[in-house]
């Protein structure tokens, strides 16, 4: 019920459409019922041979009823659609809005393969079932009603038939969709798969063609796929009985009547060519209501797991949540680490960081050092609340991070990642993300900063040259230095670079550390690198060791008092002889 009432809340401004709707499919389903009935009355005038005008007047009604109700079905119709699209689409709005407020925490709960079949094909689902609801749900149970009413009223023994049908083909349809289920419901875990297949695949296209692995990628591919079609099939044939089912209980139906009938209107006249006639009509309307409704039940229950899934994204807390009074201004660029502890899930074990304590001062270059797996991008990811320390706290310009908007908080970190991201769009739209009000010698002066102006004059259209989806046009090096230079038009207080030099060559990495002191001296510079020459000069230089400070100074000193340190310069400098 709860599910039911969040997302019905979503059709808002279409409510009026599906009023509308469920009023003409009444008024359709009233005069359809009455059709026969005029029908009947019809052909019994002709019979008698009535005046002629009784015969036109008869037939004008019958012509004008039908018209209304071929009218209101189609007006119901688009109705309905409209309905029905307009659902689907504030749904999608606001499980986008919803995702936007995510953490990481969250969106690793559901992983990105499964918010999009969420978005795409379990909201279809739900639209394609709304819709029937409103068409078909009030009109089957209505037509089953008002054409049994009148089935009893005008045939008398006649309408024994379908005491003997109806309960056989609900029975069966009831059968039908109970085993039909079960394999609806296996198809949309599976739907999550195979679009995680199909992403990764897109992702790395290169490395699958770089280790000639299109042959396994287009075996594990079809593997997903044929064991979605293996449910749909099976689930498919168990539908199809109902074409089946139906034909028998209407073909019985028909004969019963026009056998039964027969005789009565020989033998003694108690029924006429009418009756019979419209005893047929009622048949075929209940027995078909009854399909729909099974059609419906189906659909329905198949669309409660997408609703259950859709439902589930809308309702899911964002971790991490503004506090009620959030401060918006950030004094200066320093961070503190007091006592902090960090796990990725209540669950974990392990902490992925223990007993953290660190001291950085405002406009300092802080470089970080550590193997694989020793949390440096974990440390960092902290800062902008990304995540929230499970222990201990973390302080910039003096001040606990969940005591800042979360807004103001991320405006004043930029954070350049390993994995670089570019939209596809112009140069200059990328790099306005991080600022949209930068002016064109704001964005140059940031991209000659990140070294990236030489190579935009290069191109023919410079800044206005478009970028494909995911940067592919241009290399791994320009697409960080475009990230750079994203990061630094929104002039933070803290720059956070997440290893997002490794492409690039030394020498321009060296003039991008060289830029950074000369001119933005005020804003704290973390580094993380796997190159010793990327933060030997930097103020400080962390090295962590499995999620702990295993050693914090100046690179003269690291070199005297940590052997991990040691190690790793060695090994980069002199490949390791020493």
């Amino acid at each position: 019920m709860h599910v039911l009432k969040r997302l019905l809340a979503c059709i808002r401004e279409y409510k009026l459409p599906t009023v509308l709707t469920l009023v003409f499919i009444l008024i359709e389903a009233v005069i359809e019922t009455a059709l026969p009935f005029i029908t009947a009355n019809l052909v019994t005038e002709i019979q008698m041979q009535s005046p002629i005008n009784d015969i036109l007047r008869t037939g004008i009604i019958l012509t004008i009823l039908a018209i209304s109700s071929m009218m209101c079905g189609g007006t119901a119709g688009f109705t309905a659609s409209k309905a029905a699209t307009g659902l689907s689409k504030n749904l999608r709005h606001d499980m986008f809005e919803k995702v936007q407020t995510y953490s990481f925490e969250n969106i690793d709960k559901f992983s990105s393969s499964s918010l999009v079949t969420r978005m795409t094909t379990d909201i279809t689902n739900l639209q394609m079932s709304f819709m029937m609801i409103i068409r078909m749900g009030l009109r089957s149970p209505l037509m089953f009603i008002f054409s049994t009413v009148m089935a009893f009223y005008m045939g008398g023994k006649l309408a024994m038939a379908f005491v003997i049908v109806i309960p056989v083909l609900l029975i069966g349809l009831l059968l039908i969709g109970k085993n039909a289920l079960p394999a609806f419901r296996r198809v949309f875990k599976k739907y999550d798969k195979l679009n995680e297949s199909i992403e990764e695949n897109v992702r790395a296209m290169r490395v699958v063609k770089g280790f000639s692995r299109e042959e396994y990628e287009k075996k594990k591919f079809g593997t997903a796929a044929e064991d979605i079609r293996q449910d749909f099939t099976k689930a498919e044939q168990i539908i199809a009985m109902n074409t089946p089912l139906m034909q028998i209980c209407m073909y019985f139906d028909m004969v019963f009547i026009l056998y039964v009938g027969s005789r009565m209107a020989i033998i003694d006249h108690s029924v006429d060519i009418g009756q019979i006639s419209a005893m047929i009509t009622y048949g075929v309307q209940i027995l078909m209501s009854l399909m729909f409704f099974s059609m419906i039940y189906v659909m329905v229950t198949m669309s409660a797991e997408s609703a259950k899934r859709i439902y589930e994204v809308l309702e899911e807390e964002p971790t991490l949540e503004n506090p009620e009074q959030a401060l918006e201004m950030i004094s200066d660029g320093s961070v503190d680490f007091e006592n902090v502890s960090f796990k990725y899930s209540a669950q974990a074990k392990k902490f992925a960081l223990a007993d953290i304590n660190l001291h950085i001062a405002s406009g300092q270059t802080i470089g970080i050092i550590g193997g694989t797996g020793s949390s440096k991008s974990t440390l960092v990811q902290l800062i902008p609340r990304l995540y929230d320390v499970t222990e201990g706290s973390i302080k910039i310009g003096g001040v606990d991070v969940r005591n800042y908007d979360l807004e103001v908080l991320r405006n004043a970190v930029a954070m350049v990642l390993q994995k670089n991201v570019l939209f596809s769009g112009t140069i200059k739209e990328n790099l306005k993300w991080g600022n949209p009000e930068a002016t064109d010698e704001e964005i140059q002066e940031a991209c000659k900063l990140a070294q990236a102006d030489e190579f935009i004059q290069t191109f023919p259209d410079g800044y206005d040259t478009h970028i494909e989806q995911g940067g592919t046009n241009v290399s791994g090096g320009q697409k960080q230095r475009l990230c750079i230079a994203r990061a630094l038009l929104k002039k933070p207080k803290i720059l956070i670079m997440d290893d997002s030099t490794s492409a690039v060559d030394t020498k321009t990495d060296a003039l991008i550390r060289q830029g950074f002191k000369e001119f933005i001296p005020e804003t704290t510079k973390i580094i993380i690198a796997q190159r010793i020459s990327s933060v030997q000069d930097a103020d400080q230089i962390i090295v962590l060791d499995n999620g702990t400070v295993s050693a914090v100074g100046t690179h003269a000193r690291l070199l005297r008092t940590n052997q991990i340190y040691r190690e790793v310069y060695e090994q980069q400098t002199n490949g390791g002889d020493e």
